[in-house]
């Protein structure tokens, strides 16, 4: 071989090589981690918490297509979905579940024992059977209790002291969630008679039904309306606060993004803040912190919110003794 020969066949191999070194670099590197994101709602309605969510994750080093994958899986407000959709995030092995309401943290629960789990729930989690403390969760979910459930006395007073010649209040629960529906009506109903008022109970879990409920708000002649704190609910805010508007109905409901949608009044936790949480959480435990050394995060802030344009659609006039304590009034 003739020396000018020689030195371009080095000179390829040599090109060649390089091209060859970064994908053998890529190869060796490891796959990037994957967080299942599991909801019993639809990502058109959450797209607030999802941003906080991952704002979380960001917090601890992550930043979702550059070092972690989140595989969503949405139920859209069919429930006995959420078992499948679990299954599939275990089969795809993925490192952390995420869950924002009972109805998903029970279903990833009977899914895995192994897999950690983050969840958002409105009750009690010890008396929900999710963890053994709040401390020491124990097991492989911890997560953020909300107490949305527990102010559903506060906000039947509210909703009292902004419609003080309410005596029958409808109480909108959806019997799909069975946990919410019931902690809500046994709450609203001791509440109720603390304060001399008449509940009455109707069911909804689809959209049509929500319209069967508001006819017989109708029928009822219900003075006021109280939502239960409910994904499914939330998913429908801009049909439930706008048939409560339509048919001159005083209702309040658990959360911010309702009475932002034209609902009347909302008192609850800080939802968005609780998805950074279950962000900050899900990074933690990617970094190795086992959940059931991670204590259970419990809501302190509730916000009180009234859309003075809605009361004065309905004719109500807000107390100065509401205005004066609540954290944002919408004119």
């Amino acid at each position: 071989m003739k020396r000018r020969e020689f030195i371009t066949l080095l000179g390829g191999a040599a090109a060649a090589s390089s091209l060859l070194w970064p994908l053998a670099t890529r190869a060796q590197q490891p796959a990037m981690p994957v967080i299942g994101f599991l909801h019993p709602a639809s990502p058109d309605t959450n797209a607030d918490r999802l941003r906080e969510f991952r704002q979380g994750l960001k917090d601890t080093g992550y930043v979702e297509g550059e070092n972690v994958a989140i595989e969503y899986r949405w139920a859209d407000g069919q429930i006995d979905r959420l078992p499948v959709l679990a299954a599939d995030l275990v089969r795809r092995r993925a490192a952390v579940i995420a869950t924002t309401a009972p109805p998903s943290a029970f279903a990833a629960k009977a899914a895995t024992t192994t897999i950690p789990i983050v969840f958002i729930v409105n009750e009690d989690p010890v008396g929900l059977g999710l963890v053994a403390s709040l401390a020491r969760p124990g097991g492989n979910l911890t997560g953020i209790n909300i107490f949305s459930a527990e102010s559903t006395a506060k906000r039947l007073k509210l909703l009292h002291e902004l419609v003080p010649g309410s005596a029958r209040v409808a109480v909108l629960v959806n019997p799909a969630s069975a946990t919410i529906a019931e902690s809500t009506l046994r709450d609203a109903e001791v509440a109720a008679r603390f304060l001399g008022l008449q509940i009455q109970v109707l069911n909804a879990s689809t959209s049509q039904e929500i319209n069967g409920a508001f006819a017989s708000f109708v029928r009822e002649r219900v003075d006021a309306l109280f939502v239960a704190p409910d994904p499914f609910f939330v998913s429908r805010r801009i049909q439930l606060t706008h048939l409560a508007t339509l048919h001159k109905l005083p209702a309040t409901y658990s959360l911010r993004e309702l009475a932002e949608a034209g609902g009347l009044m909302s008192y609850g936790p800080n939802i968005v803040d609780a998805n950074r949480q279950i962000g900050i959480y899900a990074g933690r435990i990617l970094k190795g912190a086992k959940p059931a050394d991670l204590p259970v995060v419990q809501a302190s802030k509730f916000e009180l919110v009234i859309n003075a344009q809605t009361a004065t659609m309905l004719g109500l006039t807000v107390p100065p003794s509401l205005l004066s304590i609540a954290d944002e009034v919408i004119e």
